[in-house]
């Protein structure tokens, strides 16, 4: 008779083996194989791989004046294991001028896994960052006395100028979540936070190299491993050069200065913005060093936001500089000619509805009506588009005044090569027929005619209507890159996108901002020898109004394009122009007239309290 429990049992037993050796198997797999803990520890024991840091590449402006450049810095790098038992805490403190409570809030910081994912004992981790050569000099004669701790060279960035800080951004500390998305950086690594130093990080930090170091058997540095075999050099980064301008762009920033708002130029062949103001701003030398969070902090809280780069982010109402858009729709639906006369009675009235003008001769056509910048004659063309039996319902009548829109670039971001662009405000029928519940008309829209009411653009939008205005009908996506070293631009930044008006429209629209420069609202803008084209704009606001004006010059082989906005600046007039034509001016003639110099001294003189108007 066979014994069954006793067969079972030796399997059960046999089975239990196996599954204990499987299980040492697959973790003796795993520690060896796929884990490099042990390897880690092992090679911190006998190497020291030392990251050097490529150079980071250099940005200078389109005339190859060197904006951005790099200076060396110290880093203080510690590995923890190496300095357990053997550190003077006090000595290290005074050698590095910081106290206990310093010391320990910095090495809390480091095992936070929070704040420093990934850490390890046996790998290097940031102690203190950003030492000057100073600094330094002093800590390096104390380093032999303090076992573990090591300097780490690298480079931070310097300025040539005091402008344009919200166009080429800074560099700081990598963020936690940027430490889990790429494997590139480690703790205590920089990167580009804003500006151009963040849309273009990856052309600009290079590749980092590492040497190889031998240890002995108490931890010390012998030398090169295998005479520098194994060592890889460091990739620096590319240069950039900017279309930027730096003397328009420091122009720009002394005109604005003591007020609110933007300015944007553009080369309208090429799409390459000549200069990108932002008001207030800041000067980038005040974000490099040991005092970059500290003064980051003050701009960051203060309330006029100087931090902001209101050109790609501020959303403004449009006003009559929207005019032109509506011209250029109306034509090419054929709901009006440039012959095509409207009443302005003092304003739009109709129905009940008034929508108030300043004085001019009226009826009157087209370009004329550009000219004076009457708001009853583009209240009276949008009427009649939204109103007419072409397209049924007013709710198709919307959506092609919404698609005209847009192919000119509004309502979506154009693609500016900066971080932080925003769309802006276009509305269509859907957006009425929820906030109106479907009961609505052309009286109901009317202010969006004369860029109020919902339509709200960025003045990067403004000055590429301008750009293409003078185009006749075409734009390249606004870039502040020009080229990249051994390089070339996106196709998008080459490419010319063509609007839904003809050449033909246009040119009706470049008439009547000819007309505006000579004998109408833009006369503070006619330059001697210059064909200037613009058109002012006067937007509604709470408080004060907002001053603004488009302009390009020449008018038939245009070479600057441009828009202005002085948030509480009153008439267009006031601010808005006057500040256009210094602009087109310093660029179209290499420098200001004495006349002209004294206008600019004014103007920087001339300040508008935050959200008050002038005093």
């Amino acid at each position: 008779m066979n014994d069954y429990t006793h067969d079972s049992r030796k399997f059960i037993l046999g089975g239990a083996i196996i599954i204990v050796l499987l299980v040492y198997i697959i973790r003796l797999f795993s520690l060896q194989v796929l884990s490099d803990e042990y390897k880690t520890k092992a090679d911190s024991n006998a190497f020291y791989k030392k990251t050097i840091y490529p150079s980071r590449g250099l940005i200078y402006d389109r005339n190859g004046e060197l904006l951005v450049y790099n200076q060396p810095a110290y880093d203080i790098m510690f590995v923890p294991r190496e300095i357990k038992g053997k550190l003077d805490t006090l000595e290290l403190c005074s050698a590095l001028n910081i106290t206990r409570e310093d010391f320990e809030k910095r090495m809390e910081d480091v095992r936070n896994p929070r704040s420093n994912p990934g850490y390890s004992s046996y790998t290097q981790q940031m102690f203190m960052s950003r030492l000057s050569a100073e600094e330094f000099a002093r800590f390096q004669e104390k380093l032999f006395r303090f076992p573990g701790f090591y300097v780490q060279k690298r480079s931070i960035r310097q300025y040539s100028c005091d402008a344009a800080g919200v166009i080429l951004g800074d560099i700081g500390e990598v963020s936690p979540k940027r430490l889990k998305a790429d494997s590139y950086y480690v703790r205590g690594d920089y990167i580009g936070t804003q500006g151009l130093e963040a849309s273009y990080e990856n052309v600009l930090r290079g590749k980092k190299g590492v040497e190889m170091l031998l240890r002995d058997a108490h931890g010390r540095i012998q030398g090169k491993y295998r005479s520098g075999a194994l060592d890889t050099m460091p990739e620096r980064g590319k240069d950039l050069t900017l279309s930027i301008d730096i003397n328009l762009q420091r122009l720009g920033e002394r005109l604005l200065k003591n007020k609110i708002g933007s300015i944007v130029a553009i080369e309208p062949s090429t799409g390459e913005v000549l200069c990108m103001v932002s008001s207030p701003s800041y000067d980038p030398h005040i974000l490099v060093g040991r005092q970059r969070g500290a003064n980051h902090k003050k701009l960051a809280n203060d309330k006029r936001k100087p931090l902001l780069n209101r050109a790609i982010m501020g959303t403004y109402p449009p006003g009559s500089t929207f005019k032109t858009s509506q011209a250029l729709t109306f034509l090419e639906e054929g709901i009006i000619t440039e012959n095509t006369p409207f009443p302005c009675h003092g304003g739009f009235v109709h129905a009940g509805l008034r929508v108030g003008c300043h004085p001019h001769p009226a009826p009157l056509p087209l370009i004329p009506a550009i000219a004076t910048s009457c708001n009853g004659y583009f209240c009276w063309g949008l009427l009649r588009m939204l109103s007419s039996n072409k397209y049924g319902k007013v709710q198709k009548a919307m959506n092609v005044w919404r698609d005209y829109m847009v192919s000119m670039g509004f309502g979506y971001k154009l693609g500016v090569d900066l971080p932080g662009e925003v769309r802006g405000m276009i509305p269509n029928a859907q957006f009425y027929d929820k906030a109106y519940r479907a009961s609505w008309n052309g009286l109901t829209v009317i202010s969006i005619s004369i860029g109020q009411g919902e339509v709200t653009l960025t003045p990067l939008q403004i000055a590429n209507l301008c750009a293409t205005i003078a185009n006749r009908g075409t734009f390249i996506t606004p870039h502040v890159v020009k080229s990249i070293e051994n390089d070339t631009l996106a196709d998008t930044y080459r490419t010319p996108r063509e609007t839904m008006a003809s050449r033909r429209s246009y040119e009706h629209v470049v008439a009547g901002m000819r007309q505006a420069v000579l004998a109408g609202t833009c006369r503070g803008a006619n330059l001697p020898d210059i064909e200037v084209c613009g058109k002012t704009g006067t937007a509604q606001n709470k408080g004060k109004d907002h001053s603004a004006f488009i302009g390009f010059a020449p008018m038939n082989e245009p070479k600057i394009a441009l828009a202005v906005y002085v948030e509480n600046g009153g008439f267009g007039a006031t601010y808005a122009v006057p500040i256009g034509a210094l602009l087109m001016e310093q660029y179209l003639k290499g420098e200001l007239s004495a006349d002209s110099k004294i206008k600019a001294e004014e103007m920087q003189n001339r300040v508008i309290y935050y959200g008050e108007g002038e005093r």
